[in-house]
């Protein structure tokens, strides 16, 4: 009964948030209408429904296994659905091979031709083009595509003389040159290190506000997709779970998983003792009440959970109003704030992050020191239990 509670609230929640093309753009680029995909009696996309607008940064989002690749791969041209339709500019192209398609995709391997130049590899799509292209215009659009991702003047070194980052430019470059009406990104910046992926992070948000192309990537990193997309198609065993923005997920999870996903979260667990609107109070097994923002599909006596960021909570040493007694269990360091784990009689562990400000005016604790935890009563979000 549960389960059964959990997906149709998922289904209304995503028809809530489902895109709406803006009034000069009332065709999207791209639609996925009830479209399933299966590989023999494995469902690895499952009755999905999204429409993609011009110029938009979407990003699935998930963990290995939920779909996100095969509902990219659909979009690509690579995997035909079971079920359904895939609509490009308005036309169904279920059966319309790849190369037919108004769409690049950068892969993970970036799959450049090592033996050939960097112009090489960039051109390499313009002169399979039939008609070709005059070799001036080819020329000139190898140039373009080369300022556009800050690599002029490489266009004779070889891939292997190129770092990481340098190989990602030329993945899009070779992608932007055949200026599709889609772009679509496979997890481009997963082989790059944490500092080399943020710059990369910075500049293709960049390059597609300039290009104005619209690009759909897939990624398992909620930091990415954080950063960059306006919107994120969250995915869970095939399905979509909720699509929003990212402040949207963030701060208003539509269940749990979410909530846990994007994200780090404390959760209570209990049972939905009153509701009055978009406000409901979470009875807990020792008694306490917490209350907190209402996430749909509730009613009293339902099993539920409290969501509560760890930077929403205040850690302070004296108890104020409404405190919970806690003792701090670990303390990490992790420059821009501080992650402490603290243990409540009542809510159990909890995962605070405190400012690096705090520390800095000498108010920070060490493991066995007591605080007291409290948090704004809008910081906490009740939600529908998935266990």
């Amino acid at each position: 009964m549960q389960s059964m509670q959990i997906s149709g609230m998922i289904q209304e929640n995503a028809k809530e948030l489902a895109y709406e093309a803006p009034a000069e753009a009332a065709t999207p680029v791209a639609e996925l209408r009830s479209v399933s995909k299966s590989f023999g009696s494995v469902m690895a996309a499952r009755d999905l429904n999204l429409a993609i607008g011009q110029g938009e940064f979407l990003s699935f989002l998930g963990p290995s296994g939920c779909g996100k690749t095969t509902a990219l791969r659909m979009l690509a041209g690579f995997e035909t659905p079971t079920e359904g339709e895939v609509r490009i500019a308005g036309d169904v192209v279920n059966d319309q091979p790849s190369f037919q398609r108004p769409v690049n995709m950068v892969f993970q391997s970036y799959a450049l031709f090592p033996h050939l130049t960097v112009a090489q590899n960039i051109a390499y799509g313009l002169q399979q083009k039939r008609p070709r292209p005059g070799r001036a215009d080819i020329k000139a659009r190898v140039a373009e595509a080369l300022e556009t991702v800050r690599l002029e003047g490489f266009q004779d070194r070889r891939i292997w003389e190129m770092s990481g980052g340098q190989q990602q430019r030329v993945a899009l470059a070779r992608a932007i040159v055949n200026r599709p009406r889609l772009l679509l990104l496979d997890e481009p910046l997963a082989a790059l290190d944490r500092k080399l992926r943020k710059e990369m992070q910075i500049e293709l948000q960049d390059l597609q506000r300039s290009l104005g192309i619209t690009f759909v990537l897939v990624t398992h990193d909620q930091e990415e997709a954080l950063s960059l997309s306006d919107r994120i198609c969250v995915m869970r065993n095939g399905e979509i779970v909720q699509i929003g923005s990212p402040q949207e997920l963030y701060d208003r999870p539509a269940t749990r998983y979410v909530a846990d996903f994007v994200g780090t979260s404390n959760f209570f667990e209990g049972r939905i003792a009153s509701k009055d609107g978009a406000r409901a109070r979470l009875g807990l097994e020792g008694g306490q009440v917490l209350s907190g923002s209402c996430g749909p599909g509730l009613n009293v006596g339902d099993r539920a959970c409290m969501s509560l960021r760890p930077e929403r909570i205040l850690l302070r040493s004296e108890a104020g109003d409404a405190g919970h007694p806690v003792t701090v269990q670990n303390r990490i360091f992790l420059g821009e704030h501080t992650e402490y784990l603290v243990t409540s009689e009542t809510l159990g562990q909890v995962i605070v992050f405190a400012p690096r400000q705090t520390e800095q005016e000498g108010l920070g604790y060490n493991k066995g020191d007591t605080a007291w935890i409290t948090w704004r009563d809008d910081a906490a979000r009740i939600l529908l239990s998935e266990q």
